[in-house]
């Protein structure tokens, strides 16, 4: 099968055709949830990169995976009860696990080092209001909003247009959790550990990164792909 993007293709569009792209789009910092609707061109002159060399990361991705069956559970043929479903399961369940198991860490590695390390008290205020956000936002999707797509999805909604400003706030949150993950890394200097970085003070680094691709995939099966057949 010939490779089928370009510099003209839609940063989103890649990810929703082949999802592993999102692994390289990640490494070369550019956003394919809130900011996917561009196209490649546009996301490699934001980012100073070189377009030779993304098309041939992006194709090595593609000759891997292109012989490997689509994830048909969660991705653009899939029905919208199931895409909700798997939301849940694989990334609200998930992300709430991980801010609790990650705070003390976070909590711990501020207390011990930042006074050497003024970043890293910049890194507490910044995970804990992206703690609080998302796990709200994640419930308010669960309790109100889900429902009500739910319904917008088999043709029982009362009121559209009160789904519809629901879902615009969504992608209004979405945006903030986004500007929040970029700060961390940011101040964070794109995870770069000192050289006296102790075990934990790393374990914070890489499970925060870890943290932030879940977020990022979480947002895209949402704003690309679930929230634009209601909008």
């Amino acid at each position: 099968m010939t490779f089928p993007f370009s510099s003209t293709s839609l940063v989103k569009d890649i990810v929703n055709e082949l999802p592993k792209s999102s692994d390289v789009f990640k490494k070369n910092r550019i956003d394919f949830c809130c900011g996917g609707n561009i196209p490649l061109s546009e996301a490699v002159e934001k980012n100073g990169l070189n377009m030779e060399a993304l098309l041939e990361e992006l194709k090595v991705v593609f000759e891997k995976y292109e012989h490997e069956e689509k994830d048909v559970d969660v991705w653009t043929d899939s029905d919208t009860n199931t895409i909700i479903d798997h939301v849940i399961t694989n990334y609200h369940r998930a992300s709430e696990e991980e801010l609790t198991m990650l705070s003390p860490y976070v909590t711990k590695v501020s207390r011990v080092h930042g006074d050497h390390h003024p970043e890293l008290l910049k890194v507490y205020e910044l995970f804990y209001e992206f703690k609080k956000e998302l796990t709200e936002h994640m419930e308010k999707e669960e309790a109100i909003v889900f429902p009500l797509i739910k319904k917008l999805a088999d043709g029982t909604v009362e009121n559209r247009e009160e789904a519809i400003q629901l879902i615009t706030e969504l992608e209004k949150e979405h945006d903030h959790a986004g500007e929040i993950l970029r700060k961390i890394r940011e101040v964070t200097s794109d995870y770069t550990l000192p050289l006296d970085a102790c075990g934990t003070y790393r374990l914070v680094y890489a499970r925060l990164e870890a943290l932030e691709g879940l977020t990022f995939m979480h947002v895209h099966l949402e704003n690309n792909i679930l929230f634009p057949r209601y909008i």
